[in-house]
């Protein structure tokens, strides 16, 4: 019996450690959106407060926010108003991959990665180029001296980042053009389920914007909801973290577009995508306002869709065609 007992109590006892382990990990992330806020809220408990002291913590408040718009560029105003267009540039590689610009250089270069899991980055001199029969025999190759985990890479001022084969949520910072890797970082909280329901080998999925690098993923203490996270490009580091009300249920892909998350959705057995939650870190956009946009003609799914800031279109890996989705935008509030 005391055994028994005694087996029951170990039992209990690693349930309440989960617990209180998840716990921790809501406050800390509570206690970071404090800090970086400066948050005020009233207290519903009958405590005299300073007037000078609310006055202070109110002006502290302003004042991060003002320091928050100054660092995601509060001059890009304008949100997506419709999806008007696509042309399918090419149909190459298996099912599942990624194709992309690099919008911090001025070259025109078009860069393929082909399936879940590789090493080889096909770079074209332009996407004439790219769209020729033989086109990987025009392709400079660059191997990776580790491989990809999912679709979710981008390429951004030369660099490669993305999420390292076999790690939970490390990502990797490869040069392109001296082919080694010059910094990495983990992703706190990332990795443990896929960013989208419909594209389960993404666990990470890294996006740029006109603000710079940000990384998508989900988390299970949030009922599988989506996280977004700012990432220093150059540091390597977290400058913030944001915990949206986008579910990742029936999510196949996600972009970012000028400080706010776009979320595209579709069925198991494929359809029309369409986008149905937006997530605006400024606040400047409702969620609820945005009506559905769905994309136009083309019946199947996306593995992955990149927004290019510099041309303000997106980049579409579907069903191994590579598309270009024109962009139709308005003016914030």
């Amino acid at each position: 019996m005391v055994l028994s007992r005694l087996s029951g109590l170990n039992s209990y006892k690693t349930e309440v450690k989960d617990e209180v382990e998840n716990l921790l990990t809501r406050v800390e992330r509570a206690q970071r959106d404090i800090d970086y806020f400066g948050s005020v809220r009233d207290s519903k408990t009958c405590v005299e407060v300073d007037e000078d002291l609310v006055k202070q913590q109110l002006l502290e408040e302003a004042e991060e926010k003002r320091k928050l718009k100054v660092i995601l560029n509060a001059s890009c105003d304008y949100m997506l108003a419709g999806v008007k267009s696509l042309k399918i540039v090419k149909k190459t590689g298996d099912k599942h991959g990624s194709w992309m610009k690099d919008p911090g250089k001025k070259h025109a270069k078009i860069y393929l990665l082909n399936g879940p899991v590789n090493n080889v980055i096909f770079e074209f001199a332009n996407i004439m180029t790219f769209m020729e029969s033989n086109h990987t025999l025009k392709a400079r190759r660059v191997i990776l001296p580790f491989p990809w985990e999912g679709t979710g890479h981008i390429i951004y001022q030369g660099f490669l980042f993305y999420h390292r084969h076999g790690s939970l949520n490390e990502i990797l910072k490869f040069n392109i053009q001296k082919r080694n890797i010059v910094d990495h970082m983990l992703l706190p909280g990332a990795g443990r389920i896929p960013a989208y329901q419909l594209s389960p080998s993404t666990k990470i999925d890294l996006a740029i914007d006109e603000q710079g690098l940000w990384a998508i993923h989900a988390e299970p203490e949030i009922g599988g909801n989506i996280v977004i996270t700012k990432i220093n490009h150059i540091t390597m580091s977290v400058e913030h973290t944001w915990d949206t009300t986008c579910s990742s249920k029936d999510a196949e892909a996600a972009f970012m577009a000028c400080n706010t998350l776009y979320v595209v959705y579709n069925f198991p057995s494929g359809g029309t995508s369409r986008i149905q939650c937006a997530y605006d870190v400024l606040g400047a956009v409702n969620t609820y306002e945005i009506p559905v946009l769905h994309f136009p003609k083309r019946q199947g799914s996306h593995s992955t869709i990149h927004y290019d800031p510099k041309e303000k279109q997106l980049l579409a890996w579907g069903d191994g065609s590579q598309i270009i989705y024109k962009l139709q935008n308005q003016q914030k509030g």
